[in-house]
């Protein structure tokens, strides 16, 4: 499970690089992406942290974006901190 939820997090980052977006996923990986504004320092003001399962499901397509924010299974803050454009994932 690490090593599908580090590899398909790194590739969110690599086909949409920048620092706007913070990704965690603990406790396997965080990483930053989407153009635009680049945080350097503290909390990032757009987050997205979920779970492993639930990200694996949302990058698989097994899990709607919209459901899993709704129910709490995905948190979200800031105003950039939709991944429903982005998701699922092309693997």
């Amino acid at each position: 499970m690490a090593s599908a939820v580090r590899r398909s997090a790194r590739y969110l980052a690599a086909e949409h690089p920048g620092g706007a977006v913070e990704v965690r996923i603990p406790p396997y990986v965080a990483v930053q992406c989407i153009e635009g504004l680049t945080h350097k320092r503290g909390t990032p003001p757009n987050v997205v942290e979920t779970d492993p399962r639930t990200w694996l499901r949302l990058v698989t397509g097994a899990m709607d974006w919209s459901a899993a924010v709704a129910g709490a299974q995905v948190s979200t803050s800031g105003s950039r901190a939709d991944l429903s454009g982005l998701l699922p994932l092309p693997l």
